[in-house]
């Protein structure tokens, strides 16, 4: 007779639809974002721009549309479907991707980032240039990332001066041609503005690579060779945690940038959605081991799509996820847990170019869970705080909630699954 495992999962399989809102959250008229909704006003507009409603049957039968209105996404009637689904509002000060990751692994930010609208002082600058025999810098404002490099990309491959930009989140971004200024040389001189932005309190420095040159017809085109350097947690993360008990996080797309590695001992970069998903499909097939949390974060609905306020794209590229579910789900054992989340709101469809502070959708799913006479997807209601995630991934691998000492905070929702440990 085998022995009852002492976890209740032996492998968790957590994706990040990066900026994929569920609806404005109480307090969004704070950052100026209320009435976004990036799933609900995507539904509403994606008509107009394809002449079709939005397809999204997997997401659906895992209670997607139950989470807001979602034209061409019907809600799951009680007793179908399957999983479990719900939303979670953020408690940290802000709306981007360093606040949102950190409070899903149970770090709270009670501090918001520092934000720079008009850009950053010359004496900073000044700097930062002289540290890095730079001949300067052109832009220092808030901008639009593929609108600067149109603006300026010409004058930055004659002059060797980085583009430099922020938005209203807290960034310090560079953007700078791969061929006429040199992939590694961006990436160099980004790391060094790291140690200047933790002195500014700004969260993430980003190298921004394009390529193209407009004067022989070779529009400009940023690529995936993207880096995030983001501030050291200060302090530890349920990921710490978990290597603390010797289950091992492989990281899929940017994760292991947004945590500056910490707690991330292995990472895999990837080029998009459609590459982050066949790796994601690759691994789950191949590390069979228990004791494994492979965190994937797909990029492009943010990036490529909500930025650039492409409702086209942005649906398109949640139909391609929803393609790939059965592919991933058959790729699980009953001993896995797939809990797919976001880490803000990008809606497509609002003003602007910025994240819009939204709920988060919380979607979970194992064969492995037992019915306990209740039948089809169950509601998780609404989380009180994006920690709720990282608190269930941790109490599915370890069988522990996370410990008060930890100073870490969430509230894991297994029990509202029908699992009990």
């Amino acid at each position: 007779m085998s022995a009852t495992p002492r976890t209740p999962f032996d492998r968790v399989i957590w994706v990040v639809l990066d900026g994929v809102g569920a609806g404005e959250l109480p307090d969004a008229a704070q950052f100026g974002d209320q009435g976004s909704d990036s799933l609900g006003n995507l539904g509403r507009a994606f008509p107009s721009k394809t002449g079709r409603k939005l397809a999204l049957p997997n997401l659906a039968k895992m209670g997607l549309g139950n989470l807001t209105g979602i034209d061409g996404v019907p809600a799951c009637p009680a007793g179908q479907g399957h999983g479990a689904f719900g939303k979670a509002r953020e408690r940290s000060l802000g709306k981007d991707t360093t606040s949102g990751h950190w409070e899903m692994a149970g770090l709270v930010v009670s501090k918001a980032f520092a934000v720079y609208p008009n850009g950053f002082s010359q004496e900073v600058i000044d700097r930062w240039c002289s540290e890095n025999d730079l001949p300067g810098v052109l832009g220092n404002k808030a901008a639009s990332g593929t609108d600067i490099i149109e603006e300026l990309g010409l004058e930055h491959m004659r002059s060797k001066k980085p583009i430099l930009y922020t938005s209203a989140d807290s960034v310090w971004q560079v953007a700078a041609h791969e061929e006429a200024f040199g992939l590694e040389r961006l990436l160099k001189i980004c790391k060094s503005a790291r140690i200047l932005c933790d002195e500014l309190q700004i969260g993430r420095v980003i190298a921004r690579p394009f390529v193209g040159n407009p004067e022989k017809g070779i529009p400009f085109k940023r690529t995936y060779n993207r880096k995030d350097y983001a501030q050291l947690p200060d302090r530890p993360t349920l990921l710490d945690l978990l290597a603390d008990r010797n289950i091992h996080t492989l990281g899929i797309g940017k994760i292991s940038n947004i945590f500056a590695g910490q707690g991330i001992p292995e990472n895999i970069d990837t080029q998009g959605n459609t590459d982050g998903i066949r790796v994601l499909i690759e691994q789950i097939q191949t590390r069979r081991n228990p004791g494994q949390l492979l965190f994937c974060n797909l990029i492009d609905f943010d990036m490529l799509y909500g930025h650039r306020r492409d409702v086209k794209g942005y649906g398109e590229a949640l139909e391609e996820f929803d393609r790939a579910l059965p592919e991933i789900l058959s790729a699980m054992t009953p001993r896995d847990l797939l809990i797919l989340a976001s880490d803000h709101g990008n809606d497509p469809t609002y003003r602007g170019t910025d994240h819009t502070r939204e709920y988060i959708p919380v979607l979970a799913y194992s064969s492995g869970v037992p019915s306990n006479g209740r039948k089809g997807a169950q509601n998780l209601g609404i989380r009180e705080g994006f920690g709720d995630v990282g608190a269930t991934v941790f109490h599915a691998l370890t069988g522990e909630s996370i410990p008060a000492s930890s100073q870490l905070e969430g509230k894991s929702f297994l029990p509202e699954m029908g699992i009990s440990v």
